[in-house]
């Protein structure tokens, strides 16, 4: 005769699941798929373990409150904000720059309904997208033309493509960089039809070599100035200025087109960090394109900005690429709501978050170390709590050399170690980001704001919990 079932290990119908309470907020608040499809998940995951061991169902209210706990997460928007502890201002994996809230509110008022994205609200007519952020370009560079596109390799690929598709570009060989995400000045090249003339050496190369690929190749139509943004050549090095290039250029009536990178807009001297070229500099240097990110030391949203002569600006506007490489209505927002703060460089400096982070001295850094250390004791009194000096990072391909003197509140809890500490504070809502070293788990506190050092103590205590 065959067993009967053990009542004990029978696992109830997905429907009679659906009316358990612990489902009933879930059911309120997400898809009914969504739920269904977590439901399945826990009842799946209850009949593989009950093939693995000896063990009773479990109860019907406890695989709801796990389906319901599946279901919120799964619901949860992939795009989160996170508590950035790590010390790196410009984090690539985090977004980068934080907006000013005049930028954030912009994007929520544009982002609400609709916007006169390419409609001019003086004559009625069909308008200009992004004319906003190339008027305020032309106003903080002297610029004579912009145009924006949706990142920083988006605007040097267009230049290539539009001044000299089919053509040769001189590079120098110590400026064939990569940065982040595998882009390469070489490939770039190659995407955008211009072929590379490579000049000098890594570590030297001097005028006379530019000189000397523009006498052996006749079908040259720009050089291109690689600023090293994201490396260091330090030690037996050469490289021709920029005026003194762009001579060599211009009486071959050629473009020179600077790629600057990380994009400044003031002497960063002003928040005490080494000087950058600015792309007011680069053009009155002499550049006649000049090309770098709105996302990174700018502080705007993700973009590319392209500017310089109006003549081969133009160009790079009308070319068939320009339309797929254009960015959208937010970013657009963004940027056009930041770049006004330039105006007043003390205002940027103290309303860009990026700038603000990056000035932020020690006596500040440790007043909000001490404070978040406070926060910390009063929501666990058992937390062993130390501040300690530390080094952040510009990050996002800026300023490699730089060095920031951070302060940190390293953690310790007695039961949980430093790894584990890390993992459920990650996984927690907010998540937050810190890093561990000597076995402790550290917060620099250079990347949180002001209003975040509350959130960031509920954040550890209940994770902690």
């Amino acid at each position: 005769m065959s067993r009967a079932p053990d009542p004990r290990r029978r696992l109830p119908a997905i429907e009679s699941l659906l009316h358990e309470p612990a489902l009933a907020e879930a059911l309120r608040e997400l898809p009914r798929a969504l739920v269904v499809e977590a439901v399945r998940a826990e009842v799946a995951s209850a009949r593989r373990g009950l093939r693995a061991r000896q063990a009773a169902a479990p109860s019907p209210a406890a695989l709801a409150g796990l389906a319901a706990e599946r279901a919120r997460r799964e619901g949860r928007p992939p795009l989160r904000r996170v508590l950035n502890a790590t010390g790196i201002v410009l984090h690539t994996n985090l977004g980068r720059a934080p907006l000013a809230a005049p930028a954030s509110r912009a994007i929520h008022e544009v982002a609400s309904g609709y916007c006169n994205l390419e409609y001019d609200l003086v004559t009625g007519r069909r308008g200009q997208r992004g004319i906003a952020v190339q008027e305020w370009i032309g106003r903080l560079t002297g610029a004579e033309a912009a145009v924006v596109v949706n990142n920083g390799a988006a605007a040097i690929l267009l230049a290539l493509s539009a001044l000299a598709r089919g053509r040769g570009v001189i590079v120098s060989r110590g400026e064939l960089v990569e940065i982040g995400g595998s882009f390469r000045v070489p490939e770039i090249m190659e995407q955008s039809g211009a072929r590379l003339i490579e000049v000098g050496t890594t570590n030297r190369t001097h005028l006379r070599d530019y000189q000397r690929a523009l006498e052996r190749h006749d079908d040259v139509a720009a050089v291109l100035r690689v600023h090293p943004s994201n490396f260091r050549v330090r030690g037996f090095t050469a490289r021709p200025e920029l005026p003194e290039l762009a001579a060599l250029a211009h009486r071959r009536r050629l473009p020179l087109i600077e790629d600057l990178g990380s994009g400044a807009l003031l002497d960063l001297a002003t928040v005490g960090l080494e000087h950058e070229p600015t792309a007011a500099e680069s053009l009155a240097a002499g550049a006649d394109v000049v090309t770098f990110s709105g996302d990174k030391l700018l502080g705007g949203a993700q973009a590319g900005l392209l500017i310089g002569r109006r003549r081969y600006v133009e160009r790079a506007a009308a070319a068939p690429l320009a339309r797929a490489l254009r960015p959208d209505k937010l970013a657009l927002a963004a940027l056009a709501a930041t770049l006004p703060l330039y105006a007043d460089p003390e205002r940027a400096v103290r309303e860009i978050p990026a700038l603000a982070m990056l000035r932020a001295g020690e006596p500040e850094l440790r007043a909000r170390a001490e404070r978040l250390a406070a926060l910390l004791k009063a929501a666990l009194p058992a937390a062993e709590l130390k501040l300690a000096r530390g080094e952040g990072e510009v990050g996002g391909g800026s300023l490699p050399g730089a060095r920031l003197t951070d302060w940190l509140v390293e953690v310790a809890l007695p039961g949980i170690s430093a790894r584990e500490l890390e993992g459920r504070v990650r996984a927690g809502e907010p998540p937050l980001l810190g890093t561990i070293r000597a076995g402790r788990f550290r917060l620099d506190v250079r990347t949180l704001f002001d209003a975040d050092l509350e959130v960031v103590a509920g954040a550890v205590a209940r994770a902690v919990r």
